[in-house]
């Protein structure tokens, strides 16, 4: 009933939204212990756009009622669809941002059942202060002390049963102890000053299909919102406990139980319902383990409708803001904020810049904001990704980042390069300036091998590239022609079938050449070492490689028959590996 205030509806709404949506998501969702009804959150979003409109009592309610159709759709959509992969683009400092500044609108959107005197109904912190702060000579002592002594018993309650196993049962049993004690109050000292639920009907919701489709295409972007949030709440509840439950949970299962919860409640007039994390937590420490959890607890609201509204109406309004208060404190998430400032100064800045949006521009905006900032993150990191420069590890064969590994050794006259991201049109002239970069920027204190004065070989270690696509092919080839002009041969290490089978048929292959293609680093840097080894001893000019390939090959041959020793190796003087193989066969 509190969640159906403040969605700006009639209590009873919140009764009918906990009713039918709930023996639905029963039978055909798949978490076991998920709890779904009215909630805080969507209620909100509800009353902000609903509120914002001049509409009377009756179009209000059925705009809502529209609005639970309409999302039940879109949550079925996306089933069929499989699309529920794309909730995954709103960051977890998105959410939390969201739902910290959503809670404490809500909380303050509840302040005229504690103060005595109407608020002006906003998603907005400034008008929501303005209002309070206008109105406070209409100041009454009588709902203020009734409600903040409910609320102080709710917190008490929920503060024993989180800290105390034996007291766990306190934490659920609040909100029930609020509504009786304010009840029971109400019905003995009769106290003018204190608004009550009042009369609501009694009986189950009668059947009607959605009217007024006349606004559905005004109510598309809300409905939209509402999805998003609501498979967020949904799906990330559900997902949390199936995992501390060891079960699987489908995710496409999981919206179309949703979906048609609330189509199926929309024709009992429900408004948008979806999963309750307390309400499921409750569940779960209750110990259930079907979705006949579910079923219990619509029958146990069906009688309720039934049997119990008579005793609804003399709720102190005041009782049930505080429910809605002490629900939302624990939304209110900062320890997050202190977690993102010490690990990830930029989820930090993405939290703050939500957070801030959604309290001084809206709740859709603040979302908008939120997502479109956490994807110019996602752009930003993948066309800018990261490079690095590897150096072999003293002893081993083994080549690792130069920055992380400053023990690591790199080798005259070769660059070795890994890129730690697909490779596509986005990132192609970020990777190809850092790869000039570094055939320019040549840090020869820990250099082994050979003296030479320039990079004869740019060895790319592609295990990490997952995809490459028809720009970056482009612009290889043009970075071919480039070093080719300058006599840089271009090495490939470890790349993956996917990304070979593009570079064969892009004829990239053909272009680098196959006896270029290695399975390790290692492979590729002994053949490079080899031919620098070779310059060093016989200097040429910078066009007589590209003219006497076949001589190299004989000399390299001629080489790898020569048994060294890894000293030897090391130091540059003579380079060698018998039965090393190349990754492609020049015959093949």
């Amino acid at each position: 009933m509190s969640y159906a205030k403040l969605a700006g509806l009639h209590p009873i709404y919140g009764l009918y939204t906990g009713f039918i949506p709930i023996f639905v998501y029963a039978i055909f969702g798949s978490s076991r212990q998920l709890a779904i009804g009215p909630v805080a959150l969507v209620s909100l979003l509800v009353s902000n756009v609903l509120g914002g409109m001049d509409l009377s009592d009756e179009l209000y309610t059925e705009l809502a009622i529209l609005l639970a159709f309409m999302v039940g759709i879109m949550e079925c959509i996306m089933a069929f669809l499989r699309l529920g992969w794309l909730i995954r683009f709103i960051s977890h400092s998105v959410i939390s941002g969201f739902t910290t500044a959503s809670a404490i609108v809500i909380a303050l959107s509840q302040a005229k059942y504690f103060l005595g005197y109407d608020v002006v109904r906003s998603s907005k912190i400034v008008p929501l202060i303005k209002s309070i702060i206008s109105g406070a000579h209409k100041f009454s002592w009588p709902p203020f002390v009734m409600g903040s002594c409910i609320l102080a018993i709710l917190l008490v309650m929920k503060h024993l049963g989180k800290s105390r196993k034996r007291f766990r049962f306190l934490r659920p049993a609040g909100p029930l102890t609020a509504v009786v004690l304010g009840t029971v109050f109400v019905k003995i000292f009769h106290p003018s000053s204190i608004s009550l639920v009042g009369d609501i009907p009694q009986g189950l919701p009668s059947f009607s299909i959605p009217k007024k489709f006349e606004y559905a295409k005004s109510l598309i972007p809300t409905a939209m919102l509402i999805t998003g949030v609501a498979i967020l709440e949904s799906v990330g509840i559900a997902k949390a406990l199936a995992a501390k439950n060891r079960y699987e949970l489908d995710s496409s299962q999981e919206l179309f139980g949703l979906g048609l919860a609330n189509i199926l409640g929309s024709f009992f007039s429900a408004y948008p319902s979806t999963g309750s994390f307390s309400r499921s937590a409750v569940n779960n420490d209750s110990g259930a383990k079907t979705g006949l959890a579910g079923i219990v607890a619509g029958t146990i609201m069906g009688c309720s409708l039934l049997f119990l509204t008579p005793l609804f109406e003399y709720i102190p309004q005041c009782g049930l803001a505080a429910i809605v208060i002490s629900a939302v404190m624990g939304l209110v998430d900062y320890h997050e904020a202190i977690f993102l400032w010490h690990v990830d100064k930029k989820d930090f800045v993405l939290w703050i810049i939500t957070s801030t949006t959604t309290l001084f521009l809206g709740i859709e905006i603040g979302v908008l904001v939120g997502v479109g900032v956490s994807l110019a993150f996602v752009i930003h990191e993948s066309a800018n990704p990261h490079i690095a420069v590897l150096g072999r590890l003293p002893g081993t064969t083994v080549y690792r980042n130069i920055q992380q590994y400053p023990e690591a050794y790199t080798y005259n006259g070769i660059v070795i390069v890994r890129i730690d991201a697909p490779i596509y049109f986005a990132n192609i002239s970020f990777i190809k300036d850092r790869l000039r970069e570094y055939e320019a920027d040549i840090d020869k204190s820990a250099r082994h091998g050979p003296e030479v004065e320039r990079i004869h070989f740019l060895i790319l270690e592609m295990s990490p590239i997952t995809y490459i696509d028809s720009s970056a092919v482009q612009a290889l080839k043009d970075l071919q022609q480039e070093y080719k002009s300058r006599d840089i041969e271009i090495c490939i290490a470890n790349p993956n079938q996917d990304v070979l089978l593009t570079l064969t048929k892009a004829g990239i292959v053909e272009l680098i050449g196959k006896e270029w293609y290695f399975v390790r680093v290692h492979d590729a840097v002994q053949v490079c070492l080899q031919h620098v080894q070779s310059l060093n001893q016989t200097p040429k000019n910078p066009d007589s490689f590209a003219e006497d390939k076949p001589s190299f090959f004989q000399r390299l041959s001629k080489r790898r028959e020569e048994d060294l020793s890894i000293a030897e190796l090391e130091s540059g003087d003579k380079i060698t590996e018998p039965h090393l193989e190349p990754l492609l066969s020049r015959k093949s």
